[in-house]
């Protein structure tokens, strides 16, 4: 198996990129929406795109179930093993639900729940590390660290009711 190259694209996402054996190049681009482009480059001239395509998260599923296990799933599974009982999920926040609107402080979130809200986003808007005064809005995602018991709990709080 050749190496994948990874390269963080601050407020962009991660381009994964590996060589093939015929000596051409493959690159993938996750975006922090999840959205995902293939590039093929030319063998014989590396910073050329031969061909782009854009994946939708099914589409990306079917081709990774069709090509096999995938590599960066198998290195998942490896740090949850190596991490035991810890679990990140990405919880959209929706309308009426109960804490839409509620600040991290108001709703409690940590104390409720044993979950602690790292990051949210919305398209490729970000607030890394968002201070207890952070509105839980309608629309954004909370990526969310801690037990799985404790994010299907957060994921209730922030389900329409």
């Amino acid at each position: 198996m050749g190496n994948i190259s990874e390269t963080d694209l601050p407020g962009i996402g991660v381009r994964y990129e590996f060589e093939l054996r015929s000596g051409g190049r493959v690159g993938v681009l996750v975006y922090r929406t999840g959205r995902r482009e293939v590039f093929v480059y030319e063998a014989r001239d590396p910073d050329a795109c031969v061909s782009t395509m854009e994946l939708s998260e099914d589409d990306s599923r079917t081709l990774a179930e069709l090509l096999g296990g995938s590599r960066v799933a198998e290195r998942l599974i490896q740090a949850g093993h190596e991490i035991a009982g810890l679990a990140i999920d990405w919880i959209a926040i929706e309308e009426n639900s109960e804490w839409a609107g509620r600040t991290l402080r108001d709703a409690d979130v940590h104390t409720e729940t044993g979950v602690s809200v790292v990051a949210l986003v919305r398209g490729d808007d970000a607030i890394p590390a968002p201070r207890a005064s952070q509105e839980l809005t309608a629309g954004w995602t909370a990526v969310a660290v801690g037990t799985s018991d404790g994010l299907r709990e957060l994921a209730a709080k922030l389900a329409r009711s």
